[in-house]
């Protein structure tokens, strides 16, 4: 039999009714739990019919951006509750999947980005994607700008985060060095984006990413941490787990974090509490000044390296590699690979990640 080079386009958008459906299914569900709380978020590499490649309906090569128009009513009313304005919000969601709120009778801007434009692998990189990352990384500066004239704090929320790709850089490694760091965006587009954080010292009070499925953090800066939630699928050999974080009122600034897991080697009924971070790691304050604290501490101190690489997989303590369907693989932090991970969390930009490895 034949197979079709173009996509039948009855086939597609029956395709696309089914996700619109699913969409609509899942932001119900986390409606009945959280009641009448807006719930913000960002877009991730799921958030597409078709990847953030050219659209397969369309011969051009701009991302296909179908998913964001088709589901932007459902993310504008059943999460964010009505709490920007419409048009602002179709404005730059359709477009690119990025947004802004600011929760009234809060201090606080929300700014949730589309990092999966920028990443390599799951975009058309830069020749197709310059002028849309370019859009979204000015409207970003000009969101720091307005909350800095507004005297408002910045929570920024992304889905896959900058630096290197940990697991990927691992497999790199002979006789203890590295030729290169895998990491996750274009170079081009990380460098705009941490000059960007850097024109606005002190304005971001949390930032928080995931994709990685990992329960890890990277310093962004010496004093400035960005925190990676672990995922609930267990897709990449973690178990499934999720963080709550303790925010300080007056500064808006986490200063605790409880990671509540489901050890899949039990099966409990239930999700439980796994650890709290003040209490494993012995620390107080801000979260960031903790974890900036931390990082050195993650070489000279033994217990709490393994403490860190215990919780990295949520819990899952096996030893053994294991290759999932379509090219997942768990494979565990061992002392030869450990100065890859460690390096990962305390450098951002690959040059020094190659050379944290090399000086480990």
């Amino acid at each position: 039999m034949r197979v079709p080079t173009t996509p039948d386009a009855a086939a597609v958008a029956a395709m696309k009714a089914f996700t619109d459906k699913v969409v609509a299914f899942f932001m119900d569900q986390v409606r009945e739990a959280v009641g009448r709380i807006p719930v913000v978020f960002a877009v991730g590499n799921g958030d597409s019919y078709s990847g953030y490649g050219p659209n397969i309906l369309d011969s051009s090569l701009q991302p296909d951006n179908s998913f964001l128009v088709n589901t932007a009513d459902l993310f504008y009313t059943k999460f964010l509750n009505g709490m920007v304005d419409y048009q602002t919000f179709l404005s730059t969601f359709k477009v690119g999947g990025y947004y802004a709120v600011e929760p009234a009778g809060t201090n606080l801007m929300v700014i949730g980005l589309n990092t999966i434009l920028f990443c390599q692998g799951f975009s058309t990189g830069p020749n197709a994607n310059d002028n849309i990352v370019a859009a979204e990384l000015d409207w970003l500066a000009s969101r720091l700008a307005e909350a800095t004239v507004k005297d408002k704090k910045v929570w920024l929320l992304m889905h896959a985060p900058p630096g290197g790709v940990p697991d990927a850089t691992a497999k790199l490694i002979s006789n203890g060095q590295i030729p290169r760091a895998v990491m996750m965006w274009y170079p081009v587009y990380q460098a705009k984006f941490l000059q960007i954080l850097e024109n606005y010292p002190g304005l971001i009070s949390l930032t928080l990413a995931g994709h990685t499925h990992m329960d890890e953090y990277r310093m962004l800066s010496s004093s400035s941490a960005l925190e990676i939630t672990p995922s609930i699928s267990p897709w990449f050999g973690n178990n499934p787990a999720f963080k709550v974080f303790t925010i300080s009122g007056d500064t808006l600034r986490p200063t605790d974090f409880s990671s509540l897991n489901y050890d899949l080697a039990v099966n409990p009924t239930s999700f439980n509490n796994y650890y709290t971070f003040s209490t494993a790691y012995s620390s107080q304050g801000f979260l960031d000044t903790s974890l900036a604290q931390l990082t050195p501490a993650l070489v000279t101190d033994t217990a709490k390296q393994a403490l860190y690489r215990g919780h990295y997989y949520s819990g899952n303590s096996s030893l053994i590699p294991i290759v999932y369907p379509f090219g997942n693989s768990y494979t565990p932090i061992t002392d030869a690979t450990w100065l890859v991970y460690w390096s990962c969390i305390r450098h951002i930009e690959e040059s020094a990640i190659v050379d944290a490895v090399k000086n480990y």
